[in-house]
């Protein structure tokens, strides 16, 4: 089973990653992009594999670059749990 299957499990992978970025001392813009290009990856490449996903994908599709940085922003909020 892939964390992508489970969107709790797929938030807490997130997590994970996002509190190593920040312990390996990555600035918060550097932790954005990457989040950013995370989103652009999974949009184009991934096919959503839940409810929530695929959510997030269409968003995605329909959004400008601006926006899409937001979304991935509010994925890094949401997964911080702020």
């Amino acid at each position: 089973m892939s964390v992508l299957d489970n969107w709790e499990e797929w938030k807490g992978f997130l997590g994970d990653r996002l509190n190593k970025a920040e312990g390996d001392g990555m600035d918060q813009n550097a932790i954005s992009e990457m989040a950013y290009e995370v989103g652009e990856y999974l949009a184009n490449e991934v096919d959503p594999k839940n409810e929530q996903e695929r959510v997030l994908s269409d968003l995605w599709h329909v959004a400008s670059e601006e926006e899409q940085h937001a979304i991935a922003n509010m994925m890094i909020k949401l997964v911080q749990g702020k």
